[in-house]
C-alpha cells in the first residue's frame, strides 16, 4: 500500500475520515516491535485509517541522555510503517509540535510519575505525557495503541486519558522480543555483542521471576484439591495419596514466598549478570501493582508487574512481565 508523508497537522486534518482512526505513536528507528502495533492497529481499523507519529520529542530527555545521538530513520520507518498497513505517517517538526518553544504549561505525571523510571529519570513523564496529550489533539484518533514494555508509560497515558476525559481508547500491546527473549528496543542497536550477552540478563530475571510465580500459583492450586490439615494429609499418605500429602506440605512452606520469593528469583539473575564482564548495572528490580506502581504486598492479589532497568555499557535497558496472584477462590 501507499504511505503518505504529511509534516503538518493541517495535513492530516484535511484528509477525509471514514471509519475509525487508529494511531500509534513512536520516536522513530522503528523495529519489529512497532511493526507489530502498526498491524494491530490495522486489525482495529479495519477500513478505516492507521496513522503513525515518528517524533523524538526533547522534553522527555534529561541532561546527559541520548537525545542527540538517537536514531532518526524516517525513510526507513516509512517503509517499516507501510508494510505493516500504516496509511499515513505524520512526522511533525519541532516546531510543529511546540510552535512557541518549550511549553509553558505541562501536564503533570503526578505521583505514579516519581516512581520507578521516575525516579531514575526526573521529568521524564511529565514530558511523555505532555507531547502525547499534544498528538492526542493533533491526530484526534479514536483509538491509540502503546506497547506493554514500557508498562508505567502506559499506566500513565491510561489514567491522563481518563483522569482528563479524553475521548480516546487506550490498546496495550504485548512486548515484542527477540528469538534470544531480549525486549525489542531502538537502544538495542547500540549494544555491542558482548554487551548483548550481558543484556539478556533482564529478561532471564524476568523468567525467573515468572516460573517461580507459576510454580508456586500450581502449588496452590493443588491445594484447592486437597484437604488442607495435617491430619488429613496423614490419612491420605496411610491409603496411598502421598501426592497429595505432599502438595499440602509443599503448599504450606510455599505460601509465605509470595512476591518476595518472585523477587528474589529474578534478583538472583541479576546478581549474577552484575559478575559478567561487562557487569550488568542494575537500576531497580520492583514488583508493582499496575494501577499506581507502587510495590505489592505480600497478600496482594490480582495483577502485578514485574519490571526492571538496567544499564549494560552506555546502554539503558527496560523490560518488564505481567503476573497475576492469587485470583482463584
Amino acid at each position: 500500500m501507499t504511505t503518505t508523508v504529511l509534516r503538518t497537522a493541517d495535513e492530516l486534518h484535511a484528509r477525509v475520515r471514514t471509519g475509525r482512526r487508529a494511531v500509534v505513536m513512536t520516536m522513530g528507528a522503528l523495529h519489529e516491535g512497532h511493526a507489530t502495533l502498526v498491524r494491530t492497529a490495522r486489525g482495529i481499523a479495519g477500513d478505516g485509517e492507521v496513522v503513525v507519529t515518528v517524533f523524538v520529542n526533547p522534553l522527555q530527555f534529561g541532561a546527559g541522555e541520548d537525545l542527540d545521538r538517537y536514531p532518526r530513520t524516517l525513510d526507513a520507518d516509512v517503509k517499516i510503517a507501510g508494510l505493516a498497513g500504516a496509511d499515513v505517517v505524520f512526522a511533525p517538526s519541532v516546531d510543529e509540535v511546540y510552535p512557541g518553544g518549550e511549553p509553558q504549561v505541562r501536564i503533570s505525571a503526578g505521583p505514579m510519575g516519581e516512581r520507578l523510571e521516575g525516579s531514575t529519570r526526573p521529568g521524564h513523564f511529565d514530558g511523555m505525557l505532555t507531547v502525547v496529550a499534544k498528538l492526542l489533539h493533533l491526530t484526534r484518533p479514536d483509538v491509540a495503541l502503546f506497547g506493554q514494555k514500557d508498562a508505567q508509560q502506559l499506566a500513565l497515558i491510561r489514567r491522563m486519558v481518563r483522569d482528563l476525559n479524553f475521548g480516546t481508547e487506550i490498546v496495550g500491546v504485548p512486548t515484542v522480543r527477540e528469538a534470544d527473549g531480549l525486549a525489542l528496543s531502538s537502544r538495542n542497536r547500540y549494544l555491542s555483542a558482548t554487551e548483548r550477552r550481558t543484556a539478556l540478563a533482564l529478561s532471564q530475571a524476568l523468567f525467573a521471576g515468572s516460573d517461580r510465580h507459576a510454580a508456586q500459583e500450581a502449588l496452590r492450586a493443588r491445594a484447592r484439591e486437597v484437604p488442607a490439615t495435617h491430619a488429613r494429609a496423614e490419612a491420605l499418605s496411610a491409603i496411598g495419596e502421598s501426592r497429595a500429602a505432599a502438595d499440602t506440605h509443599a503448599v504450606a512452606k510455599a505460601a509465605p514466598g509470595g512476591p518476595a520469593a518472585v523477587r528474589a528469583a529474578a534478583r538472583l539473575v541479576l546478581d549474577d549478570a552484575a559478575r559478567l564482564k561487562p557487569p550488568l548495572a542494575l537500576d531497580y528490580l520492583a514488583l508493582v501493582d499496575p494501577s499506581d506502581f507502587t510495590e505489592i504486598r505480600d497478600d496482594h492479589t490480582g495483577e502485578a508487574v514485574l519490571a526492571v532497568a538496567a544499564r549494560v555499557g552506555t546502554t539503558r535497558l527496560i523490560d518488564n512481565i505481567p503476573l497475576t496472584f492469587g485470583v482463584a477462590s
